[in-house]
């Protein structure tokens, strides 16, 4: 019996291995899109909780998926890359929450 090999994604349809790669930090993008119009609508506090909780999605995508998955999540080492993005989500969310309302 033959063996079929079929060709990588990225070789037979490299803008779709491309979207697909990028994927993760669209996601996140779109999250912190909807903290700034939330920000901009005037809810201040709910639009940075969001952003926050972006930033601790991120750290989580980037822990999670391997490099090949992760796309644009990568940009230091993994380690340095979960800490500096759940610190500054974690720390975000916090101060945002812990800021009386006026």
């Amino acid at each position: 019996m033959p063996t079929v090999t079929r060709t990588p994604l990225y070789l037979r349809r490299p803008v779709l291995a491309g979207v697909l790669r990028q994927l993760p930090l669209t996601v996140v993008l779109l999250v912190v899109a909807a903290g700034l119009l939330s920000v901009t609508g005037g809810n201040w506090r709910r639009g940075l909780v969001l952003m926050g909780l972006a930033l601790v999605v991120a750290a989580v995508l980037r822990m999670l998926l391997p490099v090949r998955r992760v796309g644009f999540l990568a940009i230091r080492s993994q380690t340095t890359d979960v800490v500096l993005s759940l610190g500054a989500g974690l720390l975000l969310t916090g101060v945002a929450l812990a800021i009386p309302a006026v």
